[in-house]
């Protein structure tokens, strides 16, 4: 245990800082189920929303260091492929 008032403080902002980055990693973990899933489906429209969606949670989740921008980048391209591939002509 810490014995310093500061030191106190860093513990008490890292349980903080780790339960909100743990929501969004959440999140974007659920967003890009719900874009799979929306590509197994079949369904270019749904697919191609959630991407969005997916995208900019992303894209925020990188900004604010909760991911490493490549990984998202990494994410976003390979959903991206997936949802290309429905709206081609077979």
């Amino acid at each position: 245990m810490a014995n310093i008032r500061s030191a106190e403080k860093d513990i008490r902002k890292t349980t903080v800082r780790t339960a909100h980055n743990q929501t969004v990693k959440s999140r974007i973990r659920t967003l890009r189920k719900k874009v799979i899933s929306a590509v197994e489906k079949k369904d270019a429209a749904a697919a191609a929303a959630s991407l969005s969606e997916f995208a900019a949670a992303a894209d925020k989740a990188a900004k604010t260091h909760v991911i490493k921008k490549n990984t998202s980048a990494r994410f976003k391209s390979r959903l991206a492929l997936k949802v290309g591939a429905l709206t081609k002509p077979a």
